[in-house]
């Protein structure tokens, strides 16, 4: 671990603390669970029979905002593959500097700026090999005011890896809603871009999703959702000398 690490880590997390503790106020919340089906194979993981569930929450507050997830991956021992068992998790805050000045800071359409940190898990398990590594990042991050979109944010991390060497992280996550007649979709996802380092190269991860609102044909809008992921990975893990990933997966999203 760098001096640096040591450094920013403490820093950020003791005054994320310290905001969330006085005048904490939630404006909105979300929490759900999807089921992805796989339609073709992972690349890395390519056992014929792919079942992802995942619990995501995202919630915004006067202070900033938060979201995490939890992937539980299971993967049947076929003719080529062992059973694999993988649970992989994300933590995210960001610390509103508007917050933290007591003046709203905007410029452009820039909304806001945040101090910004993510803590992530894996712990993976094939055929009773366990392996796995928690990385955290530090950064800043920025939300964007743009026409059509529901949210549009950016993140720029430095990245204290466990298993390769440090390196930097851009994140942008958006949403996109879409209405026509009676029918509401909704476009989200994120992108990762990580720099190269002397023992991997630099990767890129893209993973939208489309899901058509289906509760609202029954009164419920909102609440369950039908759809397809994508996920585009070029250098997966970092890692050249692999094929890129191009992978489509049905799915169904429950909001609780």
């Amino acid at each position: 671990m760098s001096i640096t690490s040591k450094i920013c880590k403490p820093i950020f997390y003791t005054s994320l603390l310290l905001a969330i503790s006085v005048h904490s106020e939630t404006l909105w919340s979300d929490n759900s669970i999807s089921y992805l089906k796989n339609v073709n194979d992972f690349k890395l993981l390519e056992n014929d029979n792919i079942n992802v569930i995942t619990f995501e929450h995202a919630s915004g507050h006067n202070w900033g905002d938060v979201f995490f997830f939890v992937d539980r991956i299971t993967a049947s021992q076929d003719a080529n593959n062992g059973r694999h068992e993988e649970t992989y998790g994300e933590a995210s805050a960001r610390l509103s500097l508007s917050y933290l000045s007591g003046n709203k800071i905007t410029m452009g359409p820039i909304s806001d700026l945040y101090l910004a940190g993510t803590y992530e898990h894996d712990s993976r398990n094939v055929d009773g090999l366990g392996y796995g590594f928690n990385n955290y990042l530090v950064g800043v991050g920025a939300s964007w005011d743009v026409e059509g979109f529901k949210y549009l944010s950016t993140n720029v991390y430095l990245a204290n890896n466990d298993d390769i060497d440090n390196d930097y992280q851009l994140t942008v996550a958006f949403g996109y809603p879409i209405s026509f007649g009676d029918h509401d979709i909704i476009i989200d996802g994120y992108l990762d871009w990580s720099s190269a380092a002397d023992d991997h190269s630099a990767d890129f991860h893209f993973n939208p999703q489309i899901r058509l609102d289906v509760g609202k044909y029954f009164d419920k809008p909102k609440f369950v959702e039908l759809g397809i992921e994508y996920s585009y990975w070029h250098n997966k893990f970092g890692l050249n000398f692999i094929a890129d990933e191009s992978t489509v997966s049905a799915m169904v999203k429950v909001h609780l």
